[in-house]
C-alpha cells in the first residue's frame, strides 16, 4: 500500500517538471495573416483576401505578399489565421484530368496521353495512369495539364 503514497507524490513532481512554457507577454505577439473572409479550397490568394495582424506594418505586408498567388489547400474561414501548411502552389494539373506525358532519355522524347491520378502544382509529383499501357507512373507537373515522366 505504501507504493501508492510514492506514485501520488512522484507525478505531481514529474508533471511540474514538464509543464507546458508560459505565455508569451503581450508585446512579443507573434506576427500573423488573417483571412478577410472565407477562402474555399482552390482559391489562389489576393491581397484582399488577407490582413495582417499584430506586429509591424512592414513585417505583416512582407508575409502577405509572400502568401499572394499561393492556393489554399483548406476552407480557411473569417478572421482565422492563414498559415504555411494550408497554402501551396496554384493546381496545375487536376485529379482525373487528361494530361499531356513527356518522357526523354538520351535524346529520345516520347509524348503520350495520361489520366491525372492526383491533383498537383508547378514541381509537385503527382501519380498518371499512362492511357496507352494502363500503367501509373510517377510525374512531376511542369506546367497546365503537362507532366514530365520519371525515370
Amino acid at each position: 500500500m505504501g507504493g501508492h503514497r510514492t506514485l501520488r507524490a512522484v507525478v505531481p513532481a514529474l508533471l511540474l517538471a514538464f509543464a507546458w512554457p508560459a505565455p508569451a507577454p503581450a508585446q512579443e505577439v507573434a506576427q500573423q495573416v488573417l483571412a478577410t473572409h472565407t477562402l474555399r479550397v482552390g482559391t489562389v490568394l489576393e491581397a484582399g483576401d488577407l490582413r495582417a495582424k499584430g506586429g509591424d506594418d512592414a513585417s505583416g505586408r512582407a508575409l502577405i505578399a509572400a502568401m499572394v498567388g499561393l492556393e489554399t489547400r483548406r476552407a480557411i474561414y473569417t478572421g482565422r489565421p492563414v498559415v504555411a501548411a494550408d497554402l501551396g502552389p496554384p493546381t496545375l494539373v487536376r485529379r482525373n484530368a487528361v494530361v499531356v506525358m513527356l518522357y526523354s532519355n538520351r535524346g529520345l522524347g516520347i509524348r503520350t496521353e495520361g489520366r491525372a491520378l492526383e491533383s498537383g502544382g508547378a514541381g509537385e509529383v503527382v501519380r498518371v495512369l499512362n492511357l496507352t499501357s494502363r500503367r501509373s507512373v510517377m510525374a512531376t507537373v511542369t506546367g497546365e495539364n503537362r507532366v514530365e515522366v520519371h525515370r
